[in-house]
């Protein structure tokens, strides 16, 4: 997608992991801007502001580990991912990955029934519904296709993101100023900035599968930082808009609804509210996707061929679970009950295995030749 050039294919080596990172984690991170709000809102306007850094300090040392392990194990989906780093605990992983799953899945059902409610007046299972259908669509037509969706998305989000936080800026920035210059740091901001970073590392499962791009160690590396950074600007951008209705927007189901009414501007809120509902389907698309390429593996270890009306059913299936959670918790209780507790069930499963294991077999496992890239075998154009 970066173009047929030496030189930009190395760029693209560098930043497609990071937008399929930031791609995935956005609809269950800061897409609706409920999840900053229940992480980074309650300690104040700088507090809130140094638990996001907390979380991409986190993010970019994490995935550089994990992004050179991957490398050097070839390890392109999370079945292989982590039975080189838990040996035979492997499967603790995917417990808690496929519960995280459908917690996030459900999360986007949630929103985007909210959103089209709030902005079409239908009801909230309509939004549900077009939501599953498009993230089959989607999976149905395998890596390349959800590779490119997320990456071109990612772009667009970025855009479309940028000129929101220019805009309330210039209408708000009076009081959003006000709030910053307050200097409010109030409770464990950095506690909650690594509960962030941890249950959102869920989406290193779904970015696995484009590392097969990466050549060398710096590559894997130099991604990883940057991909931490790709990923929490967006939500800087969320949060401190935020701030231009602090604190009262703590307790909106979708805060950034109504910080696009607040613009009074109807053509942009049409804009941004397709981008978000784009959103949420590649981060549906991306998660199931990991699922689908797992079993894909394990079809391909049995020397058989994953059938393409196995991965839309495994995607409809998942959804019709998560669908059905969304309308019997709500959004706000989803995240607040769930998010929580699954972070630290990551941090313990993912990101000290990595810091410890991960790390030791990096300095002492021998360094494949560059030129040495394994593709994907589970690819489907």
């Amino acid at each position: 997608m970066f173009g047929s050039g030496r030189r930009a294919q190395a760029i693209g080596r560098y930043l497609l992991p990071g937008l399929v990172f930031q791609s995935v984690i956005v609809g269950g991170g800061y897409g609706t801007g409920r999840e900053i709000a229940e992480f980074f809102m309650g300690h104040g306007p700088l507090g809130g502001l140094l638990g996001m850094l907390v979380a991409a300090i986190a993010w970019s040392v994490v995935l550089a580990i994990a992004f050179e392990f991957a490398r050097l194990t070839k390890a392109y989906d999370y079945r292989s991912f982590f039975k080189e780093l838990l040996g035979p605990f492997w499967g603790l992983f995917e417990v808690i990955y496929l519960l995280i799953a459908l917690l996030v899945l459900a999360v986007l059902g949630s929103a985007s029934g909210e959103l089209l409610s709030e902005s079409l007046g239908v009801p909230k299972t309509i939004g549900a519904l077009i939501l599953m259908s498009a993230v089959g669509a989607l999976v149905y037509f395998g890596s390349k296709a959800v590779e490119k969706a997320l990456a071109y998305w990612s772009i667009l989000l970025y855009v479309v993101y940028a000129v929101f936080f220019v805009w309330m800026i210039s209408v708000f920035g009076d009081t959003i100023g006000e709030h910053l210059s307050s200097g409010e740091v109030t409770g464990a901001w950095h506690l909650d900035g690594l509960r962030y970073a941890a249950y959102n590392l869920n989406a290193l499962a779904a970015a696995l599968f484009v590392l097969s791009h990466l050549e060398s160690r710096k590559q894997a590396i130099g991604a990883g930082l940057l991909a931490g950074v790709i990923g929490i600007v967006p939500g800087i951008f969320v949060f401190v808009s935020m701030l231009a209705q602090y604190p009262q927007i703590a307790d909106a189901p979708v805060p950034i609804t109504s910080l696009l009414q607040a613009l009074n501007a109807l053509w942009f809120l049409a804009i941004f509210q397709i981008v978000l509902f784009g959103t949420f389907i590649e981060t549906g698309a991306g998660i199931i996707h990991a699922i689908n390429e797992r079993v894909a593996g394990a079809f391909n270890d049995a020397a058989r061929v994953f059938p393409s009306w196995g991965r839309l059913a495994i995607a409809l299936g998942m959804m019709a679970v998560a669908v059905f959670l969304a309308d019997a918790i709500g959004i706000i209780g989803l995240i607040a009950q769930g998010y929580g507790m699954l972070s630290y069930a990551f941090i313990a499963i993912l990101v000290i295995p990595l810091l410890t294991i991960g790390v030791r077999r990096i300095l002492t496992q021998k360094t494949p030749s560059d030129s040495q890239v394994l593709p994907s075998n589970t690819d489907k154009s």
